[in-house]
């Protein structure tokens, strides 16, 4: 079989394309490939986003931990790779009633980034506030020597033949990485829990010009200038559990571009695009990283898990070089390359990845439900 590679990457969004470029700089002599049914790079929930970055506000936590880390790690990698494809103009966040206003008092010891009043807005302005071309983002992290693609392909088999993952009995990896988002139908594990939260952007042209960005109810970016007068504005929001909330396009336009005007009065609108997609959230909110546990082989040699017996994470049998990197949600731009960071130094350099975002919690938790 000639079609062979070191690694196989299942998924060409932001999280799949994040480890395809930190696999590329950890070795250069990998053969990588990233595979989607789709036609291109970031044609699902990435491509979709608007790619706002900015900080997560509120007391100490473990989850607020992880995405502080990952917007200082993601934001540098950014601005020091792909400047011409960013604009690091700055956000101000507004609260939305008095009793956010409250909680962010409550908030201010807790900052982990510099701020400042924005008088104009009543909000609060962070200087590490970014926006990232969605699209031109994952194109570039795919650029590299060693990093193959391949669009429009859909696997419908995929096997270990004891030495290699076999896909659609044509291709072959060493390595599988999977970071396919909702879609998880190539691996039935009943501890990989996805749910959909559908997001929706739309690009807009206006008089208006928009200095920086902005979030209130809704995202809005900083304006660039196409012509004399004439900008263009990107508007986004995550917020639906089910489909149907975003099937209604005329509503959903209407809707964002009334939580845009509640930030900034724009005039001579148009619509030029406009975009949905289901970010893939696990149900504890933290992401899903590392090497996948097989319940099945570890059930048999440790079936007294569903008891609640505890068994070290070290002990459990896990799929021959099979990983996952899934559940980033609504900040897939922040925490995808700080997660693909983690991940390949784990595969390439074997360091332990933060307990928090390792599959193993999952399987943890959801094995006492089964009955044997």
């Amino acid at each position: 079989m000639a079609n062979s590679y070191d690694f196989i990457i299942i998924g060409a969004g932001i999280s799949g394309c994040s480890v395809a470029y930190e696999l590329s700089k950890a070795d250069k002599d990998l053969n990588i490939l990233i595979v989607d049914k789709l036609p291109d790079v970031a044609q699902g929930a990435s491509g979709a986003a608007g790619a706002f970055l900015s900080p997560l506000l509120g007391k100490p936590n473990e989850f607020k931990d992880l995405v502080t880390n990952s917007l200082k790690y993601s934001t540098t990698l950014y601005k020091e790779n792909f400047a011409d494809i960013i604009d690091n103009c700055g956000t101000t966040r507004i609260p939305k009633t008095i009793i956010e206003q409250e909680k962010f008092q409550e908030y201010i010891p807790f900052m982990d980034f510099d701020y400042k009043k924005d008088e104009d807005v009543d909000g609060y302005f962070f200087d590490i506030g970014t926006v990232v071309k969605s699209y031109d983002i994952c194109k570039k992290m795919t650029k590299n020597d060693n990093i193959q693609t391949k669009f429009n392909y859909e696997i419908k088999k995929l096997n270990y033949d004891g030495e290699y993952w076999i896909l659609n009995e044509e291709l072959k990896a060493k390595n599988i990485v999977l970071t396919t988002g909702v879609d998880m139908e190539l691996l039935d594990e009943f501890y990989i829990n996805i749910r959909a939260v559908w997001g929706r952007r739309i690009d807009i042209t206006t008089s208006t010009k928009v200095d920086y960005n902005y979030h209130k109810a809704c995202s809005l970016s900083k304006a660039t200038k196409i012509d004399e007068d004439k900008y263009l504005v990107s508007i986004g929001a995550t917020h639906h559990r089910e489909k149907s909330g975003v099937d209604d396009i005329e509503q959903n336009i209407e809707d964002l571009l009334t939580k845009a005007n509640d930030i900034k009065k724009l005039e001579n609108v148009e619509v030029i695009n406009q975009y949905v997609g289901a970010r893939a959230c696990s149900i504890d909110y933290f992401p899903m990283v590392g090497k996948v546990v097989d319940s099945e082989k570890t059930l048999e040699e440790f079936p007294y898990l569903t008891k609640g017996t505890n068994v070290e994470s070290k002990r459990f049998s896990r799929y021959k070089n099979f990983y996952i990197l899934n559940g980033v949600g609504g900040r897939g731009f922040v925490l995808a390359p700080y997660l693909a960071k983690q991940l390949v130094d784990n595969i390439i350099n074997e360091k332990q990845i933060d307990e928090n975002i390792k599959v193993d919690r999952l399987f943890k938790r959801d094995v006492r439900r089964i009955k044997i």
